[in-house]
């Protein structure tokens, strides 16, 4: 019951995280999404919440992946329309799964994975800085930060998630510029949303660990 019932809740808060991304990518609060913006909203944001359970079944951390999905559609939605992954997104994300991975540890006794979260979200925060310091074109502000926020889950779900979604988020990122660029959508210049791609990558790893044991 626990996955219908996520599928259901992102399928209510849809509407509301369709408003939410086209009010973020437009800085306008009366900005309105459009009837085909709120069904493709509601239809990824089902799936998304609906993972949660999936992967975790009920416990807090079911918390941290559920908030996570709804704010991985508006951050998708958001970069791909305008370049940008805010941090009024981001920063309250990054709060709330810390939060609940902790309650989680407090629950369930496993320390290592929210010791591995913590380091593994430190250390991509690191290296992602460095990479962006060697090339400021090669990864933006936002994507550094939401790359910290996939270090945290994905390293709290195990190291071998953390690099597959890192490598498979990049693999995504370079594939999606060379299609676009075959199809004429694109140059070798153009900049591309990498958010998205990111995400792609952190479901991809952690559906191919789930259900995820994290002790």
């Amino acid at each position: 019951m626990l996955i219908p019932a996520g599928a259901l809740a992102g399928l209510l808060v849809g509407p509301w995280l369709a408003a939410t991304t086209v009010r973020l990518a437009e800085r306008d609060p009366g900005a309105r999404p459009t009837r085909r913006r709120v069904l493709v909203t509601a239809a990824v944001s089902a799936g998304a919440l609906a993972a949660a359970p999936a992967l975790t079944g009920l416990r807090p951390a079911t918390v941290a992946l559920a908030w996570f999905g709804g704010a991985a559609v508006v951050l998708a939605g958001v970069d791909l329309a305008c370049h940008r992954l805010p941090d009024r997104v981001t920063f309250p994300a990054a709060a709330v799964c810390a939060a609940a991975l902790l309650a989680d540890a407090l629950v369930t006794g496993e320390w290592t994975a929210a010791g591995r979260g913590a380091a593994a979200a430190a250390g991509v925060l690191v290296l992602a800085t460095g990479a962006r310091l060697v090339s400021p074109g090669g990864l933006g502000r936002g994507d550094v930060k939401l790359l910290g926020l996939l270090g945290l889950l994905l390293g709290w779900a195990g190291w071998g998630v953390l690099v597959g979604g890192v490598l498979a988020g990049f693999g995504a990122g370079a594939l999606g510029s060379l299609v676009l660029v075959a199809v004429g959508r694109a140059g070798w210049r153009t900049a591309v949303a990498f958010g998205p791609a990111l995400l792609v990558g952190a479901y991809t790893a952690l559906a191919l660990a789930g259900p995820l044991p994290t002790a």
